[in-house]
């Protein structure tokens, strides 16, 4: 443990070795943590243990945004950066700074990046207005070593010319505060045309100089979708901070990068369309300057999907005339309140842990991004809650509102009533809507699992929390029954699903378009998600429809192949032709040990492996409803537990993508060994997971990452579209999780914890495996799983006592699988 905790202390703190963020952030985090295990107060500030850096290197891909927001905020202010910065920012010093924006999304793995809209960048103009580096290439500039900073609502950092840039944020507004030298005169450069993806499909901008204001809006593509499709954004900066500031040279620019470099001084319109000769995006946008030369300048932004005028006017209702300072303090009570959900032992828990956690419960809460009344196309007026980048179902299902299912159920309403909302407008629930338009599907109608989560564990409070459960059912329905003309961007390919009772690979399909690959992974999707419209049937108690998708979820089954043998293992799933026959691939395609590079396992047309991101050594696992058939198609509890150690060991796990999500570092429970679950997941963070800017694996996806590191450090984890949580064992002594919804906290206590345990392997003689868990008082049924309904719905206390012994058992019924009785009633 001890070794895990230097090595990456050191690594966050050492400046030479990243260059960015400043060391004094690790500093300041481990300094609050000390502070809180010395003082023995109860009134701890849980914003100080947040390291928003952690996920933004450039070696892991994290692509984290550390902007400043609130949580679920519309906007997160950082600044841009050239090379692979899917979310504007990155820790790569090599990269230079080309402006600060207000929108961005977290966590995703578009290449081309997200959003980046209305970049502005300080300059300093010697030798005047015509001088000034207006266009991408010649404004670009380094950051100072060392100088980035950020904790939640803030966000900042030093160009190598000594501008300080700065923000904080509300939810569709924000301040940007920036220092310049002394006696330099402030210019600033505001982007019209360019944003990340270089999306720009036509807009305006006007300048407003006696107000000093300026407007601007245009149409921009998305970042993970249909490149024929565009959606509009809006800004409203103003620029003399309620009077203390006074312009002095206004007017517009357009640049390109073979010469052009023009500048209007004393003009005050741009209004441009879309270049549609092709290349590098047409340049523009505005350029002014401040009288006076102040030293600190502040702009006033508001950012709008609906118009220019509903930007103004929310920056005037959000911000007003607010200062830095108050707009900071409230956004820090905001995250303070959401992360006070969580409270853990401090004094007792190692301080890299508490760090790791509560960086992960932020991420939890930074999106999606919560756009209501900000609605356009279909969703324009909508009376529902509106929230964007869904970035995707596929990625959140398994852990992310899970998460959310213990301590936020108001949230989840909200979101739950976007997804409702996307089959009342469009037909069909959205799959990863980003930039308000849809996005690629990844393994079917994730949103299935997404709605059945919250219908399983809160219909008793559904209509109070706006849901009406009869309108869920009919969306989720419409996605088991009905395709989409086109179903890459939402719904499944349910016609020949239904036909076969597998998605066919090379299947003649006359009544739907849409990317014919993954066939073997979308039916494992597929089967799932009719698992959670069987859930939800089951609450609402439609016995017929429970017995009918009962039995379509068993249809991954219909992709197992016996005979494929790997490694010495017998039975894969395979994708298969219609007329029966199975198409074979090697079960190590698309594997960490696959040695072809060149190979497609994403969405690519020539993805021949059958299966999405993953491989068949992966996706053979994926049956989390009926995890003990998968024991009997293995050769039995033996087998199983062999070929699940050889996953681990013989390097096939890939704990950076969704499909590594699933429960397989948790199997063990279902061949009743749950000691060999607490040394995969140790396992698992150890050699994962730590505090750095490189201690994410993969993509944190808006937070699917944050929240399966999450719940492996509390000793939970979920089974989706159930109300069951799979015990493991805890990283911290004691933690509570408050839901002031239901007006409920339910304490978690590990008897005999070691912080000794908080290592792989964990040393002999240390206690870190279960003995006995009683809720209550009363003794659970099982060691290995607890119920939402006899637990975080009630509230009360849980004691996990742990022991050296890791021979134990489950002492009672493994996890519930679905053909071995399990899920026979609704709670």
């Amino acid at each position: 443990m001890v070794g895990w905790l230097l090595a990456s202390a050191a690594a966050a703190c050492i400046g030479s070795t990243y260059a960015q963020p400043s060391p004094e952030v690790q500093v300041r985090i481990s300094a609050a943590i000390a502070a809180a295990q010395v003082s023995n107060s109860t009134d701890i500030d849980y914003t100080a243990f947040v390291n928003p850096f952690i996920g933004t290197d450039y070696t892991n891909y994290g692509d984290v945004c550390p902007g400043a927001s609130v949580p679920f905020g519309m906007v997160k202010f950082t600044t841009d950066f050239t090379g692979y910065a899917p979310a504007g920012y990155i820790s790569d010093p090599s990269q230079k700074a080309r402006g600060m924006s207000p929108l961005h999304d977290s966590g995703t793995g578009s290449s081309l990046g997200t959003y980046g809209n209305f970049e502005v960048m300080p300059l300093l103009c010697p030798s005047g207005f015509d001088t000034c580096t207006t266009t991408l290439a010649a404004r670009e500039r380094y950051r100072k070593n060392d100088s980035d900073d950020a904790y939640p609502g803030y966000f900042s950092l030093t160009l190598d010319n000594d501008i300080k840039m700065e923000a904080t944020s509300t939810r569709r507004a924000g301040l940007e505060r920036f220092t310049f030298p002394g006696g330099a005169k402030p210019y600033f450069v505001l982007d019209l045309a360019n944003d990340l993806p270089a999306s720009f499909a036509g807009g305006t901008l006007d300048i407003d100089p006696e107000n000093g204001r300026i407007t601007i809006g245009g149409h921009y593509g998305s970042s993970f979708g249909p490149g024929s499709y565009n959606y509009q954004a809006f800004a409203c900066y103003d620029l003399l901070n309620s009077g203390t500031q006074r312009l002095s040279e206004y007017g517009v620019w357009t640049g390109d990068t073979y010469g052009l470099d023009a500048k209007g001084l004393g003009q005050t319109h741009l209004n441009l369309s879309q270049n549609l000769i092709g290349g590098t995006p047409y340049q523009s946008g505005a350029l002014f300057s401040y009288e006076g030369n102040p030293e600190k300048v502040i702009l006033r932004v508001g950012v709008s999907f609906v118009s220019t005028d509903q930007a103004c006017a929310n920056a005037e209702e959000e911000i007003g005339t607010s200062s830095f300072e108050e707009i900071q303090k409230a956004s820090k009570a905001l995250w303070q309140e959401k992360l006070s959900k969580v409270e853990i032992d401090v004094v007792n828990t190692p301080p890299n842990v508490t760090e790791m956690l509560y960086s992960s419960l932020y991420r939890a809460s930074l999106t999606p991004n919560n756009a209501t009344l900000e609605t356009q196309g279909a969703f324009a007026n909508t009376t529902s809650f509106y929230f964007d980048s869904l970035y995707c179902s596929w990625d959140t299902f398994r852990t992310f509102y899970p998460l959310m299912t213990l301590h936020s159920p108001v949230e989840f309403a909200q979101i739950v009533d976007t997804y409702i909302d996307g089959w009342r407008k469009l037909g069909w629930m959205p799959e990863c809507r980003a930039n308000h338009l849809p996005g690629w599907t990844q393994g079917g109608s994730s949103g299935d699992n997404i709605v059945a989560q919250f219908a399983v564990n809160y219909h008793n409070e559904a209509q109070a929390l706006g849901i009406d459960l009869d309108e869920l059912y009919a969306a989720l329905v419409t996605d088991g029954q009905v395709n989409p003309p086109e179903w890459n961007t939402m719904g499944r390919q349910v016609n020949v699903y239904k036909q076969f009772s597998y998605v066919p690979f090379a299947v003649l399909d006359t009544g739907s378009t849409g990317r014919q690959t993954r066939e073997g992974s979308r039916t494992l999707e597929y089967a799932f998600e009719d698992f959670a419209i069987r859930q939800v049937a089951q609450v609402l108690g439609k016995t017929d429809d429970v017995e009918y998708y009962t039995n379509r979820s068993y249809w991954y089954r219909n992709v197992w192949d016996a005979t494929v043998d790997s490694d010495g293992y017998q039975g894969f799933m395979q994708k298969r032709f219609s007329n029966g026959t199975f198409y074979n691939t090697d079960p190590v395609d698309c594997s960490p040990k696959d040695t072809r590079s060149s190979r497609e396992c994403s969405l690519q047309e020539d993805n021949q492996s059958g299966f999405y991101e993953s491989s068949s050594w992966e996706y053979s696992w994926y049956a989390p409803h009926d995890t003990g058939h998968l024991v009997e198609l293995m050769g039995g509890n033996t087998t199983f537990t062999d070929r699940l150690d050889h996953f681990f060991e013989g390097g096939y796990y890939l704990a950076g993508n969704e499909p590594s999500f699933q429960q397989t570092p948790i199997g063990y429970h279902y061949v009743n060994q749950p000691w060999r679950s607490v040394d995969r997941v140790r396992d698992v963070v150890i050699n994962n997971f730590n505090i750095d800017i490189a201690g994410l694996p993969g993509n944190d996806d808006q937070a699917a990452m944050a929240t399966l590191l999450g719940f492996h450090l509390l000793g939970l984890y979920p089974v989706p579209s159930t109300t069951h949580y799979l015990i493991v064992s805890p990283f911290t002594p004691k933690y509570t999780i408050h839901n002031t919804y239901l007006n409920t906290s339910t304490t978690v206590t590990v008897t005999n914890y070691s912080p000794a345990s908080v290592a792989y392997p964990i040393p002999d003689g240390v206690p870190a495996y279960v003995k006995s868990v009683t809720i209550n008082g009363v003794p659970a049924k099982s060691r290995c799983y607890i119920d939402f309904y006899d637990t975080f719905r009630v509230g009360g206390e849980i004691e996990i006592v742990v022991t050296e012994d890791k021979t134990y058992d489950c002492g009672g019924p493994v996890p519930e699988s679905l053909s071995m009785g399990g899920f026979a009633s609704a709670r």
